[in-house]
């Protein structure tokens, strides 16, 4: 039996006793086919959760509210001595007292203590403008606050520019000055040529000649004008000064070749291939005034160093011979400081730069064949050098005994048996042994425990050590 069927009566009457049984079988019939009625009902008709859909509705209505809450502009809540609700996005100034009502379910706001409020406030300013900003107002504050900012960096940067303009003027006005003075603003270079032009100027005096070499000495200092020096021919023409009969040009031309040759390879180069050594030496060699040959010997000793090719040709130019007899001349102490100082340097120079390829080979492999052709020690020992550097000892002056002490180190494995076989050094050493035991003692009463005169009683001590 589906659920579209109906009972009917037939037209004709019952009796009334059948009809109770009809109506009791009758509703039970009904009973069963509900169930089954519904369980074949349509999908569309489908029952639904009131509850669930209340509650999607209620969440949509938040988040729509909610955006458009953010949209909205805010307002400022001003709060009173009595409560007052709160609408959903006003802002509460700090100090409130906030409740929620249990009886309407709103949040309601009030100051929460006056004279505290106030406390709170005090130094500070509170904006309670009725006015209301949006987002969109925020962004343009900012960007003109930024604005303002770059306007005032601007503003900086032209008052300091107006003060330099004000303090200082441009090289192009000075240069227009200068040439109404008649003053002309040269380069180094021009000012080095015009010198040289100068000092090769046969029309000079010999003040001006010698004012031209003083100038130009203070300019080849620097390694660049030295170079350029030798682009114009400046440098042949200073080495060619050497030459002259006046000993004041071979002083000042000596003095500004040893500037010019200090540390500089490619002058020391040019100098070599323009016969500056030869020169010097025949200077070094003559009669002349001590004066010159101060300056002849600086000269020497810059363009030695760090250049083994040069000393290889003042070996073969019998440059130690000429140091020798320089040396013993009398009144010379002085330069025969500087001579031991430039053979121990010469000695030290080779001795490390052959360990130093021994050990990180960063020398090149030129450089170190151009020192090992450099026989120094071999020509000291046969030069006698070994006795003369050991009668230097007697000279009063500290510093020169600390120069000739350092030498005689360097030189000790080689000259060691002529040191053994000289009484006159022996009793040299020993006198100074006492000289500085005594000079020692009183610096370490004075407090210095590495006093200088310490460190020159351990030189001497470490040479007798040695000489047993």
């Amino acid at each position: 039996m589906n659920s579209g069927m109906s009972l009917t009566t037939p037209p004709q009457s019952l009796p009334s006793s059948r009809m109770a049984p009809l109506g009791m079988l009758l509703g039970l019939l009904m009973a069963a086919c509900f169930p089954f009625c519904l369980s074949h009902q349509n999908l569309e008709f489908a029952l639904t959760n009131p509850e669930k859909s209340s509650t999607k509705e209620t969440e949509r209505k938040e988040t729509k509210a909610e955006e458009e809450l953010d949209a909205e502009v805010l307002e400022v809540f001003h709060p009173t001595h009595e409560w007052q609700a709160l609408r959903p996005g006003q802002a509460v100034p700090a100090g409130s007292h906030i409740r929620l009502n249990l009886q309407t379910g709103e949040r309601e706001a009030k100051l929460q203590y006056e004279d505290k409020f106030r406390n709170n406030l005090k130094g500070k300013r509170l904006d309670i403008n009725t006015n209301t900003y949006t987002s969109q107002d925020l962004k343009s504050a900012l960007a003109k606050f930024k604005e303002g900012a770059e306007m005032e960096s601007s503003k900086e940067d032209k008052a300091r520019q107006a003060e330099v303009k004000r303090l200082f003027r441009p090289i192009e006005e000075l240069k227009k000055d200068f040439d109404e003075l008649n003053v002309v603003i040269e380069t180094d270079m021009q000012i080095m040529v015009r010198l040289i032009n100068k000092f090769n100027s046969s029309s000079s005096s010999l003040e001006e000649k010698i004012a031209a070499l003083f100038d130009l000495e203070y300019y080849v200092h620097q390694m660049d004008n030295a170079q350029d020096l030798l682009s114009f021919g400046g440098l042949q023409v200073v080495i060619n000064g050497l030459n002259s009969t006046e000993p004041l040009v071979k002083e000042y031309a000596a003095f500004v070749l040893g500037a010019a040759f200090s540390s500089n390879p490619k002058v020391q180069v040019e100098a070599i291939e323009g016969g500056a050594l030869q020169k010097l030496l025949v200077i070094l060699a003559t009669e002349q005034p001590l004066t010159a040959k101060k300056k002849v010997l600086f000269a020497l000793c810059s363009l030695l160093r760090h250049f083994p090719y040069a000393q290889q040709q003042f070996l073969k130019l019998g440059g130690l011979q000429v140091l020798r007899s320089l040396v013993q001349e009398k009144g010379t102490e002085v330069l025969a400081v500087r001579v031991v100082t430039l053979l121990y340097d010469l000695v030290t120079e080779k001795m490390f730069a052959e360990e130093e390829a021994e050990l990180t080979q960063e020398t090149s492999p030129e450089k170190l064949q151009q020192y090992r052709q450099v026989h120094l020690l071999p020509g000291l020992w046969e030069q006698g050098w070994c006795e003369i550097t050991a009668h230097l000892l007697a000279l009063p002056e500290h510093d020169a005994r600390e120069k000739v002490l350092q030498t005689l180190g360097v030189l000790l494995t080689t000259c060691r048996d002529r040191y053994r076989q000289d009484p006159q050094l022996s009793r040299m050493l020993a006198s100074l042994q006492a000289e500085y035991q005594a000079l020692a003692s009183l610096e370490l009463q004075d407090g210095e425990d590495e006093g200088y005169f310490r460190e020159l009683l351990g030189s001497v001590n470490s040479l007798l050590k040695e000489l047993r």
